[in-house]
């Protein structure tokens, strides 16, 4: 089996305001890395439509009606200070949608060994109800509460390594003992939450916060010591990886210092707990990353890792 590399076209239709650091080039950038002979054998799809009724897996079904009568015809409405959608936002974060579904059902069929998806906008700030943070709906959430109900997964991993804590994603699983979120992230920064003490119902909720000026050596230790034995204690069915590369050294939104090397190494990591407890079954999608030279050199070394662990090389 191999890597699958998800997108679409219609994620560059999602626009921003002039000098928004979430636009179109951020995923232009992971397409021109992704274009290198290295990934040749990446399997290729276009990211399908997700239903309203699979975004309702996390979200309200009024809430996904209102980001859909809501969406502009021409010109932009602004949700919040940073979110804002254009005529082209709604197909493009249903794609998101569809394409974390989509690359959940290739990898539990056994028709891939894991997956990128590489969309656009991103989605872990998007809580139950509400937009925020450029995010509308939450694919890493939808596509674990998908893969438990139509794969039946018991027990799903997420673990997010954007520099902004998923908070969207904490709200939607911090009553849900089957999900584990972990998460490492700069703090204090937007949005505010992911401290230690946030530790869920159930304590399924794993934050390990970073400081500012950080770099890979802060970072490995978060992972080594909080996230990695939490998530091999879980043993999960599928583990799912919020992919944010915004605290890379470059990245104009934060301040930790990583490298791609740190990225290729947490994904090594990752994917070592899923050989022994999924099957190897990873699906990542695409976070923030905001610095469009650390965003596309990351994101190379985040799916090298990948096709690394299948059968492409």
């Amino acid at each position: 089996m191999s890597t699958l590399l998800v997108t679409h076209p219609a994620c560059l239709d999602h626009l921003t305001p002039p000098g928004h650091p979430e636009r179109p080039d951020r995923l232009r950038a992971v397409e021109r890395a992704l274009e290198d002979e290295r990934f040749q054998a990446l399997l290729r799809v276009e990211a399908p439509m997700a239903s309203l009724e699979t975004v309702a897996l996390c979200h309200p079904v009024d809430y996904v009606t209102q980001i859909r009568d809501v969406s502009p015809k021409e010109g932009m409405v602004r949700l919040d200070a940073d979110t804002t959608m254009s005529p082209g936002t709604f197909e493009a974060a249903l794609r998101c949608v569809g394409g974390a579904v989509f690359a959940v059902d290739e990898v539990m069929e056994k028709r891939a060994t894991n997956a990128f998806v590489a969309t656009r906008p991103p989605g872990h700030h998007a809580e139950t109800a509400r937009p925020m943070g450029f995010c509308f709906f939450n694919h890493a959430a939808i596509a674990a509460r998908y893969a438990q109900k139509r794969h039946g997964a018991g027990r799903v991993a997420v673990v997010d390594f954007d520099v902004h804590h998923g908070n969207g994603s904490q709200d939607i699983f911090w009553n849900d003992a089957s999900v584990l979120y972990a998460s490492t992230h700069e703090m204090p920064l937007y949005p505010g939450t992911g401290s230690r003490s946030e530790t869920g119902l159930h304590n399924n909720i794993v934050n390990a916060p970073l400081s500012a000026g950080d770099g890979g050596e802060a970072f490995r230790a978060a992972f080594e010591t909080t996230i990695l034995p939490r998530v091999t204690a879980f043993m999960p069915d599928l583990l799912i990886i919020s992919a944010g590369f915004d605290a890379h050294m470059r990245d104009p939104l934060a301040n930790l210092n990583l490298l791609e090397a740190d990225f290729a190494w947490a994904t090594q990591k990752l994917m070592d707990i899923a050989d022994k407890n999924a099957h190897g079954r990873i699906v990542s999608v695409l976070e923030g990353g905001y610095d469009l030279e650390g965003l596309g050199k990351s994101a190379a070394a985040h799916v090298l890792t990948l096709m690394r662990g299948s059968s492409n090389t």
